[in-house]
């Protein structure tokens, strides 16, 4: 039996995959690695990639932030200077996952790019998703960020959906949960369709369920 790791960007991100896996019975991984960031996260991936045993799967979620096509180019260039072939030149909707090479000693390699494989954004934009909606308090907790006047905002444009997130916890029962607990509170909700595509994703990669959409 070979070990399923998957690699993620920091703690946030390691115990929100964790909540939504304890929460919607994906059975237990032998590993959830945080790398501190998106850089670390990238360049870890095909050392662990190499480094990977016989009959073991290696996945990765990383925010695709501004540029998703930037990330995923970076990303495609590792899988391939590693030995994959048929990396896609997009990531695939669903999930990309990739079988070993049958010439080469490489695991099962899976990528998940936050928040949709298909848009620009970061794990907190994933989180919208699963608000419960409709909900007036999230209305205003998004009207009260954007009205925030430039000379008072903090934040860059593209942390506005951690700010976001961030201030829909902190208005709750328990206010400023962490993200994983906040799952399991309910306060985000793991039983929306859109964490069913992750779900199935981690199946599929990890457990071989059924079997994983081509690349477009």
């Amino acid at each position: 039996m070979g070990h399923n790791i998957l690699l993620v960007e920091g703690p946030n991100d390691e115990h929100v995959m964790k909540h939504i896996c304890g929460n919607r019975n994906v059975p237990v991984l032998d590993e959830v690695k945080p790398l501190g960031n998106v850089e670390s996260l990238i360049e870890a991936f095909p050392v662990q990639l190499k480094a990977a045993g016989e009959g073991d799967v290696v996945g990765i979620v990383a925010d695709a932030d501004i540029d998703l096509g930037r990330r995923w180019q970076s990303i495609h260039d590792a899988l391939v200077g590693v030995g994959y072939e048929s990396v896609p030149d997009q990531p695939v909707a669903e999930g990309t996952i990739l079988d070993a090479p049958a010439d080469r000693v490489l695991p099962r390699a899976g990528v998940w790019l936050m928040p949709d494989n298909r848009t620009r954004g970061i794990m907190e934009d994933f989180l919208q998703f699963l608000v419960p909606l409709p909900s007036r308090l999230f209305d205003h907790v998004q009207k009260s960020v954007a009205s925030i006047s430039p000379a008072d905002r903090r934040f860059r444009d593209a942390k506005e959906s951690k700010a976001i997130i961030h201030t829909w916890l902190a208005w709750q029962k328990e206010p400023g949960m962490p993200l994983g607990r906040a799952i399991s509170a309910r306060f985000l909700d793991a039983n929306v369709g859109q964490v069913d595509v992750l779900v199935s994703w981690l199946m599929r990669l990890f457990f071989h369920n059924s079997p994983h959409p081509s690349a477009p």
